[in-house]
């Protein structure tokens, strides 16, 4: 069969695509899993991995890269909706928590060392995430003790939880999610929260490799 123009760019982003994937679902089941299961997962073989990735470190930086923008994504259309604030910010969590993007950084951080390029969609990342946060606290609707990452270690956990199939595992995160939801609105009956709220600082440091 004679390959069509750019049939060659075509089959190498496919495989592209399911790398990403596979790697996605491998390391964040097992941090600690050869980068040749992955390309078993992804049905390629070790050599196409390489050519495209270097490493397992190349590859999870992508990955954490690519949890970045759809984070960023999903904020920047919660930010643009004409919901009012408390709903678009739940629109919003429900969204991430389906796309499972706290796995990866619940996971994965500090097992590679961070680029130019997550430190660029880290500071977009935190503005977007600020801006939909302040709005909804300036609404009145949501509670005033809770901080912005307290509830970003809130959806950390949840996206531990892992029961049956991968249906039934998302529909339990959602479950939990709806009671997360309710405890962050302002007529929720709630006891003042304890002890001290995480800190940028403490989140950052989280994704420098510790030396061994």
């Amino acid at each position: 069969m004679t390959r069509q123009p750019g049939g060659r760019a075509k089959e190498a982003n496919e495989n592209d695509g399911l790398i990403i994937a596979a790697a996605r679902d491998v390391f964040v089941e097992n941090p600690s899993a050869p980068i040749a299961e992955v390309a078993q997962r992804a049905g390629v073989g070790i050599g196409a991995l390489y050519r495209r990735y270097a490493s397992k470190e190349v590859l999870l930086a992508t990955i954490c890269a690519e949890g970045q923008r759809v984070y960023i994504a999903s904020a920047e259309a919660a930010l643009a909706s004409g919901a009012p604030p408390f709903e678009a910010y739940a629109a919003f969590l429900r969204d991430i928590v389906g796309k499972d993007t706290h796995a990866v950084s619940s996971r994965l951080a500090g097992l590679f060392e961070p680029t130019e390029v997550h430190a660029t969609l880290g500071v977009t990342l935190q503005r977007v995430s600020e801006q939909l946060f302040a709005r909804v606290k300036a609404s009145g609707a949501m509670r005033r003790d809770v901080t912005l990452l307290d509830v970003g270690f809130m959806l950390e956990a949840i996206a531990q939880v892992h029961l049956g199939d991968a249906m039934r595992t998302a529909e339990l995160r959602q479950r939990l999610l709806a009671l997360v939801i309710d405890s962050l609105r302002a007529d929720a009956a709630a006891t003042p929260l304890p002890g001290r709220p995480p800190t940028w600082e403490e989140q950052n440091l989280r994704w420098i490799p510790k030396q061994s």
